[in-house]
Parts: structure tokens; C-alpha cells; sequence
């Protein structure tokens, strides 16, 4: 507990506002979807915050169930030292109120104010944030909004991170309240694939992690510009600024760490955000880095991403990123992106490796700013010998194929990476399993029902149930 407090009886001043066990209630700040109040428990003695919906969106009850999955997604985390508590969930006069515990020290941004902080003190603020998200991936649950506002100071400046307001769950099988193509987050924070209205990950999350930890070293975002459209342009296709030629304390390790932890492929990057931490406190610190990046798993159908056990070869090679992010980037209002996606075409290359250069354009609806995004394809022959860094490659491609509907293409490409995956799933790597699933919803969309199964069903034998498996096998079930 935080902050420790004498029992006593407080002075209630009953209002309409709150239950009358919060009393003295005052606002202290706004939030997206309501205001916060300070309020006392007159019940155990003790001050909370209490985020209360707005009127104007009481009355919309996907709103309503939306502001009550705010409350549960932070409760499965309320324990952790990093993570604010969640101490009560309920409705009063018809608007839904969660009482949260009480921060005295404010937010980060309220902190620093545009200045650079030390670089102890950096590092302390992003191990705990860094903490909060890890244990938040691990149950599948991505915050979407990770920037100084949402990391609050308790009295001793240790940082918990709040506002899981439009996190969502991993593997909900309603998909979330937020439709496709529509991001929610804050446009100085977003990755790219936000911006392009892809939908948020863990990875997601550590590059909203990045763009705080290079803020605190320089004083400022990397991509700051004038307008919340032309950053969130910034971050799809123009490449990181040194974060040392701002600050000229900083060693150029530091900027390493920063290309790694803003890469626009979500692949390159960190795969957890103790791993950014620690190779950035190396890289402070002028040490030989003692972590290395490590390939993240394919995105159907985790949901979190630990840290690996098994790491395979250092690639020699960059991550596959298949040829199908051409995006139409819409305007910003408000922190909101929206994001309408076509998909390319996406054929293996004839030569031994290449590297296929691809321009995709996307022009925004507000403005005349164009944004330009180069991709970079690695293709490997049906004669080459697939290794495990081909393999987890190619499986990425399997993943990409089957959300573009390209049954036979994601059948073919998955089939060439199987025998490299065969016994090196972990909990830490679990392409085997991907593997298996992406091999098992291919051949139930062909109708090869039989064979389908027994992929399905080795998928969920080495990593457990889930719903997208599920959907595979009634994909057969409804062809019988």
C-alpha cells in the first residue's frame, strides 16, 4: 500500500455526485470518457480516485460496457507494484464510477515539463513502467496508450502505470469496441502500424515505451511537429532522430537502442520492455549491450509475448515484412486515427535471397502531406535449405497470407518452414505452435477438413486453448 493513512471519520458531504461512502469529492482531473475526482473513504479511512462517466455518455451502452472492461482489464492487474490498484467498480445515478487508489505526485509529463531528467532517474521511471507492461502481456492485455500522462508518481516518485481505458483483451473474442481500421491512442505516442490503423500489440506498447524513454533523455519527442497529423506521419516513414545529437551527454550506443525500440517493423524490435531497458542502461552506462533483439513471435494467435528461452541464430538478414501495408492514413481528431488498408501482392522471389523493394503511397483525407513507406520483402526458394531464422520468417509471411485470405499461398509458404520448427516450441518461442495452427486454418478454409484437424489439434497440444482454433475446427464442422 502506497500511501498510508490514520483512520479516521471524515466529514461526509453527501452530493449526488457519488455513493456516500465517497465523500468530499472534487475534481481533479478529465479523462477521455469522464471526470476524476479525490474523494475520501469514509469506510476505510483512506483517499481514492474516482473515475466517473460522463453524462453525455451514460445513455450509450456500448460505452457503458466499454468504461466497465476499463475497470476489469486493470482489476486482473491490481496487485502490482507498477500498475495502479483498482479498489471498487459500480453505478450510481446511473453513471458508472471506478475508484481507483490515490497517486499524490502527479504524472510524468506534469514532472518534467519538456525537460530532459537525469539519467538514473530515466531509468528508474521506464523499469517500472517496463515492469507494469511486461506483466500486462503476459495476460494479454496491451494498454494502446503508453505516454507520460498515464505514468503516475506515487509519493516515494516510484512510477504505476494508469489508464488502461482503451487497453483490450488480447484474445476477447468480441474483438474489442473499437472497430477495424480505427486506432485509439495519442498521436506523439503511436507506432506505425497504429498509425496505418492496424491494430496495437505488445509491440505496439514498447514503441509507445521508446518514444517516453527518448523524451526523457532529450526533452522531446522524436517526430514533434506542428500538428498531430503530420507526427503521426512522422512516425510511419521517416527514420529515428539521433537522440544524441540532442542531448550531447548521451553516448551514440544510446541511438542503437532507439532505432531498435522505433523500428517500424514491429518485428525488429524489442520483444519485451525489460529487454529495452536494460540494453538502454547499458548503452547509458557504456557497457558491452548484454541483450540482444530477439525475433517476436507471429501474431496469430498469441496474444502475449514473453521473454524467449530459446533464442534462435542472430539473423543475418532483416525481418520478412509482407507486401500488403498499403494504407490510406486519415485525419487525427482528438488522438484518433483511422486508417483504411489494401493489401498487395506478394510472390517469392526467383533469385537465391533478395530483397524486393516495394513503394507503397498513402495520401491523408485532411492536408496535402503524402506519406511515402518503403517496404522490405526476404524471400527464400523452395531449393534453399530453411533454417530457423527462415522458418520464423516464413511463418510471419504464413500468418500475413491467411489474413489477406490467400489460402493456397499461406498453405505453401507454412509447409516449407515446418520441419525447422519441429521440437523447439517453449513458452518463450512458439512458432512450432503458430506453424501448426497457420498449416490447420489454411487447410479447413480449402475444405481439407481431415488433415486440418490434426494440425489444430497439435497447435492447441503445445500451446493450450484458443479461440482461434476453435473458429478453424467450426469452419469444418459448418462445411460437414
Amino acid at each position: 500500500m502506497r500511501q498510508a493513512s490514520a483512520r479516521r471519520t471524515p466529514v461526509i458531504n453527501r452530493t449526488a455526485i457519488l455513493p456516500p461512502r465517497y465523500a468530499n469529492a472534487r475534481p481533479i482531473a478529465r479523462g477521455g470518457m469522464g471526470r476524476i475526482y479525490l474523494a475520501d473513504d469514509s469506510e476505510l479511512g483512506r483517499k481514492v480516485a474516482v473515475k466517473l462517466l460522463d453524462d453525455r455518455f451514460a445513455s450509450n451502452e456500448q460505452l457503458r460496457q466499454r468504461f466497465k472492461r476499463e475497470a476489469l482489464t486493470a482489476a486482473r492487474l491490481s496487485g502490482h507494484p507498477h500498475v495502479v490498484t483498482i479498489y471498487d467498480v459500480g453505478e450510481w445515478e446511473g453513471r458508472p464510477f471506478i475508484v481507483m487508489e490515490y497517486l499524490p505526485g502527479g504524472n510524468l509529463r506534469e514532472r518534467t515539463r519538456g525537460e530532459a531528467v537525469q539519467l538514473e532517474q530515466t531509468l528508474t521511471w521506464l523499469g517500472h513502467a517496463a515492469d507494469a507492461l511486461d506483466a500486462a502481456h503476459e495476460l494479454g492485455i496491451v494498454h494502446r496508450d503508453v505516454k507520460p500522462a498515464n505514468l503516475l508518481l506515487d509519493e516515494r516518485d516510484g512510477v504505476a502505470v494508469a489508464d488502461f481505458g482503451i487497453a483490450r483483451i488480447a484474445d476477447d473474442p468480441t474483438g474489442g469496441m473499437t472497430a477495424t481500421g480505427t486506432v485509439l491512442g495519442t498521436a506523439g505516442y503511436l507506432a506505425p502500424e497504429q498509425a496505418l490503423g492496424h491494430g496495437a500489440t505488445a509491440a505496439s506498447d514498447l514503441y509507445g515505451l521508446g518514444v517516453v524513454g527518448y523524451e526523457l533523455l532529450t526533452g522531446s519527442r522524436p517526430f514533434e511537429r506542428g500538428s498531430e497529423t503530420a507526427e503521426a506521419a512522422a512516425h510511419i516513414h521517416e527514420p529515428v532522430p539521433s537522440a544524441s545529437g540532442r542531448n550531447g551527454q548521451l553516448s551514440p550506443a544510446v541511438d542503437q537502442v532507439f532505432e531498435r525500440a522505433l523500428a517500424k517493423d514491429p518485428h525488429e524490435r524489442f520483444r519485451t520492455a525489460g529487454l529495452f531497458v536494460g540494453a538502454l542502461r547499458d548503452a547509458l552506462q557504456g557497457r558491452e549491450a548484454t541483450t540482444r533483439l530477439l525475433p517476436a513471435a507471429a501474431s496469430m494467435p498469441a496474444t502475449a509475448q514473453p521473454v524467449q528461452r530459446r533464442p534462435p541464430p542472430r539473423r543475418r538478414r532483416p525481418w520478412a515484412i509482407p507486401l500488403l501495408m498499403a494504407g490510406l492514413v486519415a485525419a487525427i481528431a482528438g488522438g484518433l486515427v483511422a486508417a483504411v488498408l489494401t493489401s498487395g501482392d506478394d510472390q517469392p522471389s526467383k533469385s537465391n535471397k533478395t530483397r524486393d523493394r516495394v513503394t507503397l503511397t498513402a495520401q491523408e483525407t485532411v492536408g496535402t502531406t503524402v506519406v511515402t513507406t518503403t517496404v522490405v520483402t526476404t524471400s527464400v526458394t523452395p531449393s534453399q535449405q530453411v533454417t530457423l531464422d527462415d522458418a520464423v520468417a516464413l511463418t510471419d509471411q504464413a500468418t500475413a497470407l491467411l489474413r489477406d485470405g490467400r489460402w493456397e499461398d499461406a498453405l505453401r509458404t507454412q509447409r516449407r518452414a515446418l520441419k525447422a520448427l519441429e521440437g523447439t516450441y517453449s513458452d518463450g518461442f512458439r512458432y512450432e505452435a503458430y506453424a501448426a495452427y497457420n498449416m490447420g486454418k489454411a487447410l479447413a478454409e480449402l475444405g481439407r477438413c481431415e488433415q486440418a484437424l490434426t494440425y489444430l489439434d497439435r497447435s492447441e497440444e503445445l500451446q493450450g486453448h484458443r479461440r482461434e482454433i476453435d473458429e478453424a475446427r467450426a469452419r469444418c464442422e459448418n462445411q460437414d
